[in-house]
């Protein structure tokens, strides 16, 4: 008898264990974690995206490790490749980019991700990433900033990325990105010499998600950072801010609150390029 309640009990915790495996997952798309993409595909055929990321792999200088928010980077590559177009990756010292753990963990990574974690050609484009250093943007129709924690370590800080989106924004190309990635914008100039951002409709991690998330110690917030060069920040809320979602299309800047939003930016980017409907 004592044994037959061993039994019943180990197979009681191991369906609790698969409810909670195969469950979680979906109780945090629920509340708007990654939300399925519903929204209107485009494909730009020949079209050239330009996709970049953080180099930096630490909370400080020797905390846990970060780097780019995985489906921040996985999400717009995918949805650029089925739209046809040719998809590089850079960052800001080339070479391996750092992927956020957390970002993959079981009941947080993406469809996308798991197409990233089997695909070699794409795993070698972020192990051997180009150095921005040596790229002509104006090359490319679409230049997308990838987020992550990461990212406020180097890209607000980057003048040879500030200088190359101010040359593709001159050049009548897309720009955009997500999150942290937006952070990338504060150096770029328009053509009079102004602040990219100044006067623009932009969104991007807000405040109250870095207080929420308890990550204050990243030199730069990317909310605080934009309004201080004069961007017009819009963003949306939720109990907690990460399972929030907002796009901001102004012009050819386009904008995505934080990971849930990395879709629907890839495809406004991509029509706001000239791509068509699929």
């Amino acid at each position: 008898m004592k044994k037959k309640r061993i039994i019943i009990v180990l197979i009681a915790l191991i369906i609790i264990g698969v409810s909670v495996r195969l469950g979680l997952p979906v109780v945090m798309t629920g509340m708007g974690l990654h939300p399925e993409y519903d929204g209107q595909r485009y494909l730009l055929p020949e079209g050239k995206a330009l996709i970049i990321s953080t180099s930096h792999d630490r909370l400080g200088n020797d905390g846990d490790e970060t780097g780019v928010f995985g489906s921040e980077l996985t999400a717009p590559y995918y949805e650029f490749q089925d739209g046809r177009m040719s998809v590089d990756v850079a960052s800001i010292k080339g070479g391996q980019i750092p992927i956020d753990p957390m970002s993959f963990k079981w009941f947080i990574k993406t469809e996308y991700d798991e197409r990233y974690l089997s695909d070699p050609v794409f795993q070698g484009k972020v192990k051997n990433s180009l150095l921005i250093d040596d790229i002509d943007f104006t090359k490319y129709d679409i230049i997308y900033l990838a987020g992550g924690w990461g990212a406020a370590y180097d890209l607000g800080y980057s003048k040879v990325l500030g200088r190359k989106i101010s040359d593709a924004y001159a050049a009548d190309k897309v720009i955009g990105g997500v999150c942290h990635g937006l952070l990338g914008l504060l150096l770029a100039r328009d053509e009079k010499g102004q602040p990219l951002v100044r006067g623009r409709r932009i969104t991007a991690v807000t405040d109250k998600q870095v207080e929420e998330l308890g990550i204050s110690i990243t030199p730069q917030h990317p909310e605080r950072e934009l309004r201080a060069a004069g961007a017009k920040f819009e963003s949306a809320t939720a109990f907690r801010d990460m399972f929030a979602n907002r796009v901001v299309v102004d012009g050819r800047i386009i904008s995505g609150q934080n990971q849930n939003a990395g879709p629907e930016v890839a495809n406004l980017m991509m029509k706001a390029a000239g791509g068509t409907r699929r």
